[in-house]
């Protein structure tokens, strides 16, 4: 599996659907681990007004036979600033793609979205249990306090 990103000069996809996340193998295969990738600056579009939702995503997985090229990741997550969708679809979405096509051994991801209507909305999913003899650290997100 050539990844299709990793060294090339690559483009924003218009959708989600058209993005195409790269996965490599495992370098440590057979090992119990976390990935964590941090987004603090993830936005995508409200689907009724077109206004700009922005969230801090946290995606943590722990690998199976593969592990996401981050550029591709990078490119998939920068595919929904135009996107048009509810902060729970973005959120379930993401980590349900990641979940269908990397066959992580467990996956969760936190979108702890910024408030729209002054109410903050995090979303949250996960595979499944996490591995009993994975260290799973916080997330590190503090729940939303306004100028508190």
């Amino acid at each position: 599996m050539t990844p299709l990103h990793l060294g090339q000069t690559s483009s924003l996809p218009r959708s989600p659907a058209e993005a195409v996340l790269d996965y490599v193998p495992n370098p440590r295969p057979g090992r119990t681990y976390l990935v964590r990738f941090a987004v603090p600056e993830f936005t995508s579009l409200c689907p009724v007004t077109g206004q700009p939702d922005f969230a801090h995503l946290v995606i943590d997985y722990a690998p199976g036979e593969t592990i996401v090229e981050s550029k591709s990741l990078k490119l998939f997550l920068g595919s929904f600033r135009d996107h048009a969708a509810f902060h729970e679809d973005c959120t379930v979405g993401i980590g349900e793609r990641l979940w269908t096509e990397m066959k992580p051994g467990w996956l969760r991801i936190g979108g702890y979205w910024y408030p729209r209507g002054g109410i903050p909305i995090d979303v949250f999913w996960q595979s499944g249990a996490p591995p009993v003899d994975l260290w799973l650290p916080d997330q590190g997100v503090a729940a939303y306090r306004g100028r508190g």
